[in-house]
């Protein structure tokens, strides 16, 4: 059998490391649906962290392994873009737990949507960052403005208070109810129903409540990726680092969700270091320039980045513990 077409490279990387990743991803998510979850049940925040463990587990393992397959500067890039990538998406946290109180989600099915949330996930993000390594390529000053976008967006969340999200007047969820049928209340673990339409006294399909909110957290997550995607390509252009590390930060966040909603006041300094995270990662490239560097160092890099999200997880947590003794 033919198999010299595994090693054509597609982006930058032999075929077959893209296909194995793949594989991989889809073997997690039949072990995570078919064998822990293969009933509906209330996923705890003991189960939560546990869940949460063996994904960070495997995200670093598959980071040890492109350390040793395609050296340690890769593997330094795919360590730093996991550590910036999971901090980002639990700031998506708060956003998701609004909008399963909005949609008054049961918590029997919100894992449900938070699956079927990730695929489309990988989807959107293959597409997002395989335009964006595209265009990188043949414009690679697009960097700066990258660079300088996360400058402007970590000095924007340290300095101007975000509203909390009014889902009630959101377009999406305005549109979806003016022209689509919704059902009144939730009907088990369905995303479409048939039942009668009263306006026409015939049988047609509904889309319920669960579904709106499957769209709602595909949208919010395309929102985040703004910031997170230009933040990946500013620490490595290289494709296969950037979707991979993305991919297995994010696989891990709809079961490490469960203990965040329950702790989310707990990480209430974690933003400002979120911010500072940005600012850093847009200003090394020009830092780089600077200093005449091709690129900064990715163990500096690394190292910075890990120490600022440190350090904001360590004083949130001590801080609102002086807050409940206070109290």
């Amino acid at each position: 059998m033919e198999t010299s077409f595994l090693f054509a490279d597609w982006l930058g990387t032999p075929l077959w490391m893209w296909l194995g990743f793949l594989g991989l991803v889809i073997a997690i998510l039949s072990f995570d649906l078919g064998v822990l979850h293969k009933e509906n049940k209330e996923i705890g925040v003991a189960e939560s962290v546990k869940l949460s463990a063996l994904y960070i587990a495997l995200g670093l393992s598959f980071g040890a392994w492109v350390w040793w397959y395609l050296g340690s500067e890769s593997g330094l890039a795919y360590l730093t873009g996991f550590v910036v990538e999971k901090t980002l998406a639990l700031d998506n946290v708060f956003v998701i737990a609004l909008i399963f109180s909005f949609f008054a989600v049961p918590r029997l099915y919100q894992h449900r949507v938070l699956f079927w949330g990730i695929l489309g996930v990988i989807v959107l993000r293959a597409i997002m960052i395989g335009v964006g390594a595209t265009l990188v390529a043949e414009f690679s000053w697009l960097l700066y403005i990258f660079a300088a976008f996360l400058i402007v967006t970590g000095i924007k969340m340290l300095f101007v208070k975000d509203a909390e999200p009014d889902v009630s007047n959101n377009v999406l969820v305005r549109f979806m109810r003016n022209r689509f049928n919704v059902t009144d209340g939730h009907h088990g673990e369905k995303f479409f129903v048939k039942q009668v339409n009263p306006a026409t006294g015939k049988l047609t399909w509904f889309i319920t409540p669960l579904f709106m909110a499957l769209v709602m957290v595909e949208v919010a997550d395309v929102i985040f990726a703004v910031d997170s995607v230009p933040a990946i390509f500013a620490i490595t252009t290289d494709p296969f680092i950037v979707y991979t590390s993305n991919i297995f930060a994010i696989l891990g966040l709809r079961a490490l969700y469960f203990a965040l909603a329950a702790m989310i006041h707990r990480f209430k300094y974690l933003k400002p270091a979120l911010a500072l995270v940005l600012v850093f990662i847009g200003s090394k490239i020009f830092v780089a320039d600077l200093l005449g560097l091709e690129k900064f160092p990715a163990a500096f890099s690394l190292g910075i980045t890990f120490a600022i999200i440190a350090s904001g997880v360590a004083w949130s947590l001590i801080k609102t513990r002086e807050t409940g003794k206070a109290a």
